[in-house]
């Protein structure tokens, strides 16, 4: 008789896990060394006479008021004098090239044909694939031509479903996608076709702030239409805490969409911590992209809508870049293009501050209303579940009918006080917060509508939301950074700093330790290398999920086996 999929020994090769993002999807075996990772998009060929549609790479830019204008200048000038009154780590003051001598020198610069580039930042595409079928997914997208009749849909939007009212904007069309795209990186790029997968088992590293319909969902993608033998979810904080060999961190993600904090604990991530925002690294590159215009960015006809050229930018956020402060005045810097039918171009341009004032943006979040207005979600109750009808719901209200019961046969005391009882607050989750406040029971985040959280104000309200000082100390002193949206050199001493300013006086004795790059690894790869982890060891056993249990019991395993208080 066959061991069920709970007790059975499953090799590291037959274990696949899939961390979805914005602009990234990132898959392989948990016996690989790195996963493959690919731009998370599908391009479908348009029906004659449909609507069209086309997903951005980069958030979408509202339009620039007066208003608007004004707040941006004022933020930026802002943080420039900020960087300015900071002194290097040799104790000298910082020192800056005029921005008109900047404008000046790349106003002046032509770009120059070369055969080969003399710097690495080459973007662009020689010429077009010619797709054989109505479907392209992943990189080969960017190779797409965009006069051909294709729409665009990337199936994550900061950091969940893009659900929206355009054509493919249903959660049913988000789910087709995510089949069709991981579909075809698990057979072409793994070589697992669907035959193969019965055998394999699948691990899905979800968001920390979670939608439960849209779990129930992906759970039926695996198990169902994808074909794996059984499978299970895991926080991306707690996975990151695993990947990075750490018990208890306060998570910091920053991915291209979304910032998200919480405080993990021994692989539990306490709901009332947790916050995501909706702002990441591709609002950083239009504020980058931005700055470049101010200072006369010599590719005077880079347009963020296109695709090569928001891969381009989002090139020279990484490469340019950073938050060290001993690094002064102007700098030359080149990057090649190359387009279509055309010879390789090499710009050099002259940059200075822009550099240090696009990342800190993460703590001066005006900035990023030139994305439109943002909105953080935290996790919520569950407001009842009709596939599971024992449910926390049920559990709440029967529980405190229940105690209500017990005092009125005890006589005489005021059953309105008890009201919102002990074990309500210990409910869990999930639906998200369209922005706002007062409407929060107790220990979860307030926030002020329209308040949006800098990074630093984001990770101190988190810890404060722990239930223990003695919780809230490890945090303080752990603060584990993840996510490709926050790679830049000096970043973690900038935030280190700014924590130790506004840490509380009973914990200001400890140091903050930002870990940045965990066992050396990159930070993109910290949660997914987690969950390769975890799927490995022997207690991971009694987490799967079979397909003839998801089918025969349906929502209601999740609350037993989820490795999160469902």
């Amino acid at each position: 008789m066959e061991e069920p999929p709970s007790v059975q020994s499953i090799a590291p090769q037959n274990i696949v896990v899939i961390h979805p993002g914005s602009l990234n999807v990132r898959i392989g075996r948990a016996s690989d060394l790195d996963p493959v990772s690919e731009l998370h998009v599908i391009a479908r060929r348009r029906k004659i006479g449909g609507q069209t549609h086309r997903d951005q790479i980069l958030p979408s830019l509202v339009s620039k008021n007066r208003e608007l204008t004004e707040v941006l200048e004022d933020v930026r000038l802002q943080v420039s004098h900020t960087v300015q009154s900071c002194l290097q780590s040799d104790g000298r003051r910082r020192y800056a090239t005029p921005p008109q001598q900047i404008a000046a020198f790349n106003r002046r610069s032509e770009p120059t044909k070369v055969e080969v580039p003399t710097t690495n930042n080459l973007i662009g595409v020689a010429k077009w694939i010619k797709p054989e079928g109505d479907v392209v997914v992943g990189n080969d997208v960017l190779k797409l031509d965009p006069s051909l009749d294709f729409n665009i849909h990337f199936p994550y939007r900061r950091g969940d479903f893009n659900v929206h009212s355009g054509p493919g904007g249903s959660v049913s069309a988000v789910i087709a996608d995510l089949e069709v795209i991981w579909g075809y990186l698990l057979t072409v790029k793994l070589g697992l076709p669907k035959s193969q997968r019965k055998q394999c088992r699948a691990v899905l590293v979800i968001p920390d702030v979670y939608n439960r319909q849209y779990l129930k969902e992906l759970m039926t993608l695996l198990l169902s239409d994808l074909g794996f033998g059984g499978c299970f979810l895991l926080q991306d904080h707690v996975a990151a805490t695993f990947g990075a060999g750490l018990g208890v961190a306060c998570v910091v993600d920053v991915g291209d969409q979304k910032t998200s904090v919480s405080c993990v604990e021994d692989g539990i991530s306490h709901r009332n911590t947790r916050i995501r925002m909706e702002y990441g690294g591709g609002d950083i590159t239009h504020i980058f992209h931005w700055l470049l215009l101010k200072c006369a960015f010599p590719y005077k006809t880079c347009d963020s809508r296109n695709y090569l050229d928001a891969m381009l930018l989002h090139q020279l956020k990484q490469d340019f870049c950073h938050v060290n402060l001993d690094v002064c005045g102007s700098h030359e810097k080149s990057f090649a293009i190359q387009k279509v039918n055309d010879a390789i171009h090499q710009y050099t341009l002259m940059l200075g501050d822009e550099c240090v004032v696009a990342p800190l943006s993460l703590f001066f979040p005006e900035l990023f209303s030139m994305t439109g207005i943002k909105t953080s979600l935290t996790q919520k109750r569950s407001a009842g579940d009709s596939e599971d009808p024992f449910d926390d719901h049920f559990i709440r209200e029967t529980g405190r009918k229940g105690a209500k019961e017990n005092l009125e046969t005890a006589g005489g005391t005021d059953i309105s006080a008890v009201g919102d009882l002990p074990g309500g607050d210990d409910d869990i989750v999930v639906d998200t917060l369209e922005g706002g406040a007062g409407q929060t029971s107790a220990g979860e985040f307030e926030i002020s509508p329209g308040k949006i959280l800098g990074l630093d104000q984001a990770v101190l309200q988190s810890i404060e939301r722990c239930s223990s000082e003695d919780m809230k100390r490890k945090m303080y002193n752990c603060i584990l950074v993840v996510g490709g949206g926050m790679k830049f050199a000096g970043i973690a001493a900038y935030l280190q700093n700014r924590l130790h300013l506004q840490v509380p006086f009973a914990y200001r004795s400890d140091q903050t330790d930002i870990v940045l790059t965990p066992k050396d690894t990159d930070p993109q790869l910290t949660a997914w290398k987690g969950a390769s982890i975890l799927s490995c060891l022997e207690s991971s056993h009694e987490l799967w999920i079979a397909p003839d249990e998801w089918k025969r019991i349906g929502v209601k395993i999740l609350r037993e086996r989820a490795p999160f208080m469902w």
